[in-house]
């Protein structure tokens, strides 16, 4: 069967152009394992971008397949309304050991952009039953990411996906975040004192009074071209928001499980927000899942006698669904027991030298920035002036595509090549995959 001709018959893929498959046809997988893709004609993929991010383990991994198969023959679903099952409850005693102190309470989703609208209905609500109820707006950073349900789009900052929509979205109140690469008061990221955060002390002043809750990404604005700033910056913004009773929201959907080098991206700034979503590693890439995390100061306002109506009436229909919750207890288990983020952590100062040593002769090399594991490559038409590219000529496209046909999977985020691997990534193939992206990126800047 001509798999990929019956993919294209039926399927509209996500934040895809269709027309660009007909020269780049969809790669239809077969099996996976650690972290290679095998396609139907056998050829291997070394997966450096889990996957949209979420692949946390590898694909395949046996302890995780085990612990689906175990809970598959005892229970898969079961409404969670007035209803509960083991399996969720021992994913919440086992979560909370490893949270930022004070989150405590679970509401779960299906998926990352359910878990942000649930936390923002969930602070205007608060807002609303304490007396505040002028409190109706929120707060973003410029270029965020938070989803594409409406109310995820409208926090979100990142013209690509919400332009259209803005006739449609919340009136929302953005505030220029930090650009550490093009930092305008000539400051560096790692010892700079946030001199960019006078702009959101600027916009509490104004409008705190009317605001509910301001969303971030801890340090790693991923969709904006993996922007990293300092943490600093939240330890400054948890105490903006204690001043002026805003709720401080963070989008760990791609930050958390160890992204950053440490289990939470909060971690670094040791400071608790009032909310905070997972999704994505959260079962390892395995099922979809996500909850928001809360407090029980939060909590308590929505609990009182059923005909004060007070009650948060938001519901999934799948919201904790054993399936997941089994495979997220075992990532749970995992992380523990084989010390995945500790180890990861010092492969992550091989993987950054690497890079470092490979690109940065480049020319068209602005800056190589890193996280944890996780590694972004901004090419620019000067070095000097750090002026990007001509978007139209879609460099990092053409770069993805020659990757792909050399095994492996980039996904550059416009002109941004990054690479965010499962945990689990060895040196060898740092060493492979490095080697083929700069090789690809050599051909199509230097040799065409």
């Amino acid at each position: 069967m001509d798999w990929q001709a019956e993919d294209l018959k039926y399927i509209w893929h996500p934040c895809s152009q269709m027309k660009d498959y007909e020269t780049l046809p969809p790669i239809v997988i077969e099996h996976g394992e650690g972290i290679n893709l095998y396609d139907t004609n056998g050829k291997c993929y070394k997966d450096v971008i889990s996957s949209w991010w979420c692949n946390l383990l590898g694909h395949c991994n046996p302890r995780i397949n085990s612990a689906i198969k175990k809970q598959i023959d005892t229970l898969e679903h079961v409404i969670f309304a007035n209803f509960s099952h083991k399996t969720v409850i021992t994913l919440c005693q086992e979560l909370i050991k490893v949270l930022p102190k004070g989150l405590c309470k679970f509401n779960f989703a299906d998926n990352g952009s359910s878990a942000i609208e649930m936390s923002l209905k969930m602070s205007f609500q608060y807002h609303y039953q304490t007396g505040n109820p002028q409190k109706k707006r929120f707060m973003a950073l410029s270029e965020a990411y938070h989803g594409e349900t409406l109310g995820a789009l409208a926090v979100g900052g990142v013209d690509l996906y919400s332009e259209l929509y803005k006739p449609l979205l919340l009136d929302v109140i953005r505030i220029d975040g930090p650009d550490c690469f093009r930092c305008p008061y000539g400051k560096c990221r790692d010892n700079c004192s946030c001199e960019c955060f006078h702009k959101a002390e600027e916009a509490f002043k104004q409008y705190a009074d009317e605001t509910a809750a301001i969303i971030v990404e801890p340090l790693l604005q991923g969709s904006a071209g993996m922007k990293v700033y300092p943490p600093l910056y939240l330890k400054k913004l948890r105490e903006l928001c204690d001043k002026y009773n805003v709720h401080l929201i963070a989008d760990e959907i791609a930050t958390g499980y160890g992204r950053t080098g440490k289990m939470f991206a909060f971690d670094h700034a040791r400071v608790s927000p009032d909310i905070m979503c997972l999704s994505k590693g959260l079962t390892g890439g395995y099922m979809p899942m996500a909850v928001a995390i809360t407090t029980q100061n939060i909590y308590d306002a929505f609990y009182d006698d059923y005909l004060k109506g007070k009650a948060f009436m938001h519901s999934h229909t799948y919201a904790g669904n054993p399936l997941a919750c089994s495979a997220a207890v075992e990532v749970l288990r995992i992380l523990k027991d084989e010390e995945i983020i500790e180890k990861a952590q010092k492969r992550a100062k091989y993987f950054n030298q690497i890079i470092k040593e490979k690109f940065l002769p480049l020319e068209n090399v602005g800056e190589v920035r890193s996280i944890g594991l996780i590694n972004a490559i901004e090419l620019v038409k000067d070095k000097e002036t750090k002026e990007p590219l001509d978007y139209t000529k879609r460099t990092g496209y053409q770069i993805y595509k020659k990757a792909l046909e050399k095994g492996v999977l980039l996904r550059p985020l416009g002109d941004v090549i990054y690479f965010n691997p499962p945990l689990i990534i060895e040196e060898a193939d740092m060493d492979f995959v490095t080697d083929v992206a700069l090789d690809c990126t050599i051909k199509q800047l230097y040799q065409n």
